[in-house]
Parts: C-alpha cells; structure tokens; sequence
C-alpha cells in the first residue's frame, strides 16, 4: 500500500467533475473529510443537493477514480445530502420552513409548465428532498389535479391551513378550496393578494424546496412573486418552436432584472413519440431551447418529450415519476430535477438567519 497525503487524494478530486453542477469535487466544496490510515483512505462528500441514489452512483465513481490513480490503495468513498438555504433578492430573506423557492415559469401557455413542475417536485422527494408545490396560477389551478387530491385543506387555528400531502409532496392550491367549475374573475390585486396568502398562510412543513407553479407570462403575479416572495432561483420551460422561446426569453429576462439566477431551461415537447409505432419525430423544431440557454449563458437543463403517457398519468393524479419510476421519461425528469438542484448549490448561501435580530432602545 502506497504512503498517500491529503495532497494526493485532493489532487485526483480536484480534477473529478460532478456530473449534476458541471464543477469539480475541491472547487464546489463537496469534500467534506478525508481520513488516511494505515489500511484505508475514507473519504466523505457533502452534497448540496438530493442524491439519496444519485449520490451512492457518485461515490462509486469516485472511488473508481481513485482506485485508477492509485491501484495499491484501499478506499471507502461515501456521500450525504446537507441542503442549506440560498440567497435570495435583496432585502427579503427565506421564510420560515422554507429553506429554498424555485419559480418554474414559461413564457406562455401550453408548454407543460405545470406537469414538469410537479415532476419535478416528485423527483426532488424521490432523492429524499421534502418538497411542496404551491400552485400559483389563480386563474387555472390544474396542481390539485395532478397530485391526485381529494377534499379540502384543514385549518387547525382558523388562521392558516394546513398543505395537502400525496405521493410524500406537500402542496396548496385555489384550486383546492374552490369547486373546478367555478371561474375566478378576479382582477390583478385580488390574485396577487390570493397568491401570498397561499404562500405564507400555509403551514409548511420542514422544506428544503418550495417549487412555485407560475401562470404564463410577466403580469402581475411574476412581478409579486419577484418584488415580495423569496425565491432562491427560477426554471424556463419551453417548447422548440419559435413562438414559444420569443415569450420564453421575456420570462427569463424578466428574472434577470429583478436578479433572481436563472438556474436553466427546460425544453418540453422536445420531439413527438407515436404512440403506435413509436416513432421519434421533432414536430415543433429542433433545439431551440439548448440554443437559447446558450445564448445566454444559462445551463440547458434537459429535454422532455410530447408522449401521452405523460398527459394520462397527470390526468390521472399520478404524474410519470411515481407512475412509472423506474421509466425512461421518468428517468429523464430526474436527471433534470438533480441538474436544477445541483445548479442552485453552488449559488450563493444565504447567511440571514445565523445573525441576531438587534433591537436599540432608547431608555
């Protein structure tokens, strides 16, 4: 067995790429130990983001890659999640058992926004994140829906209610308190009103993510939800087709402006898959969604096919990822939800409630 120093370990994870934030192991401070002895070099990552399979796969790679550099040795390699709150915009801090928001927005309607938000959500918990989805399209609630929900949330002190919970997801949403048949012909100060209240009136439980399903477009909900809620960073979805990246680029310009970090774009209905030969055609272009994150200098998340079953199983209360978990689309999800989570750890870490409140009196 070669004599080895921390030196030599750190020189072979310095050059090791994490596959989910494209940073290597030393320079995303994901090394949390590492221990030498006499028979053995343990070492220990710290992942910022859900990998409860994800990360066994990492620390078996890793190992192999220490093992190809130093052949003589013995290692133990091990990974754990510590999922931390970020920074948010200014002057607003993270609420209270909500570590982390990520808007998911589009820039119009159509595109899949809210089945790849909850996918999405479904995935995160499937690593073994807590996660809730707050359903902020006033106008057509559809997260009830997809999550399969029955009856009304509860209110145990007449003040705020409790979430909905199915499939280990915590989730609110009008639609929830209102019958499907019933239109909400509100004007813009009464939906804004509704969407804090949703979000700060419901007791959430221990989050480490909150995914807000936005409405299409930049109205007034998009520029509530960037003056006046937390959020740690946003999500573009979009289809290939022209149209829908020109409105697209408005979403993700907008989150620019008010400097919420845009951790990428989704393109959804990436190509048509028959339902009856299975047949992969690119019926709405080809990408246009990578092109865009390219353009500007944001991550290209992944891209998910226009396939039925995808549309059935929300309809039917249970999306792809708990449907068919083990599926290749649900695969798919996954990898896009680890990439979206892995982005936001090695943003900025938000130091706000390490600090006291401090109170001067004048006696």
């Amino acid at each position: 067995m070669a004599i080895l120093n921390t030196q030599d370990i750190n020189s072979v994870l310095s050059e090791f790429t994490d596959p989910w934030h494209g940073q290597d192991l030393v320079s995303a401070k994901q090394v949390e130990a590492i221990e030498i002895t006499d028979d053995q070099v343990s070492v220990n990552l710290k992942l910022g983001y859900p990998a409860a399979e994800a990360g066994k796969t990492l620390a078996a790679e890793v190992e192999t890659a220490l093992l190809s550099r130093f052949p003589d040795n013995r290692f133990s390699v091990s990974a754990a999640s510590d999922i931390i709150s970020h920074s948010v915009q200014k002057n607003l801090t993270p609420l209270p058992e909500v570590k982390n928001i990520i808007a998911v927005a589009s820039g119009k309607g159509g595109v899949g926004k809210s089945t790849t938000s909850v996918n999405l959500a479904l995935a995160l918990a499937a690593e073994g994140a807590t996660v809730g989805v707050l359903d902020a399209d006033i106008y057509g609630p559809s997260i009830p829906r997809m999550m399969g929900a029955s009856g009304k949330p509860e209110s145990e002190d007449g003040k705020s209610v409790e979430p909905m919970v199915n499939h280990g997801v915590q989730f609110i949403s009008i639609g929830l308190l209102i019958s499907e048949e019933t239109p909400m012909v509100w004007r813009g100060p009464m939906v804004t009103q509704a969407l804090e209240q949703l979000l700060r009136h419901t007791h959430w439980q221990g989050l480490d993510y909150l995914i807000i399903d936005l409405p299409p477009g930049t109205g007034d909900i998009q520029l509530t939800l960037a003056q006046k809620i937390p959020v740690s960073g946003a999500v573009i979805v979009t289809t290939p087709q022209d149209i829908s990246l020109l409105d697209a680029l408005k979403g993700l310009k907008m989150f620019e402006k008010v400097e919420v970090p845009v951790l990428g774009v989704i393109e959804n209905m990436s190509t048509h898959i028959c339902s009856s030969c299975g047949h992969e055609e690119h019926i709405f272009g080809a990408g246009g969604g990578e092109k865009m994150a390219t353009d500007n200098k944001v991550e290209f998340l992944g891209s998910l096919p226009l396939d039925i079953s995808i549309r059935e199983q929300a309809d039917s209360g249970t999306p792809t990822v708990v449907h068919e978990p083990d599926g290749k689309i649900a695969t798919l999800y996954k990898e896009i939800a680890l990439k979206t989570a892995a982005r936001l750890a090695i943003q900025s870490q938000d130091f706000s409630h390490h600090f006291p409140n401090i109170v001067i009196k004048n006696d």
